[in-house]
């Protein structure tokens, strides 16, 4: 995930896809939107990061499921950027929703959780480092 700030809260900040057969979907969506692929070590795996033709940076993920992502559904993952997470936490609880997977530490970069709405959809929610 490229580095965000707090101006961005909101805003939809990445979009991963935690799928059984990384590798299968990776070369899938580079055949069918020219997506080129960058390998994210994961210790021992690579998860991918996907970059379209032309372009200098990554607009997505695909994932393995492993790790922390083993418990995701196969689904496009946004992440939404929140100034507190603790805070959207309680409120999510609050008025209906439920957390799908507890926060965890995102490298060095913030905090993440998975939330679903009141309706059943699934988002995350992203808290990046304060400075």
């Amino acid at each position: 995930m490229s580095e965000k700030n707090f101006s961005d809260v909101g805003k939809v900040a990445w979009v991963d896809l935690t799928v059984g057969d990384a590798e299968g979907v990776r070369d899938f969506y580079g055949e069918v939107v020219g997506w080129k692929s960058e390998a994210v070590e994961m210790g021992d795996y690579s998860d991918f990061s996907m970059i379209p033709p032309e372009a200098k940076e990554a607009v997505a993920g695909v994932c393995h499921a492993r790790g922390t992502n083993k418990d995701l559904p196969p689904v496009w993952m946004i992440y939404i950027l929140v100034a507190d997470l603790d805070h959207s936490i309680e409120r999510c609880v609050t008025l209906g929703g439920r957390i799908r997977l507890q926060p965890k530490q995102m490298g060095g970069s913030g905090r993440y959780c998975v939330i679903e709405d009141p309706a059943g959809a699934v988002c995350a929610l992203f808290e990046p480092k304060r400075d």
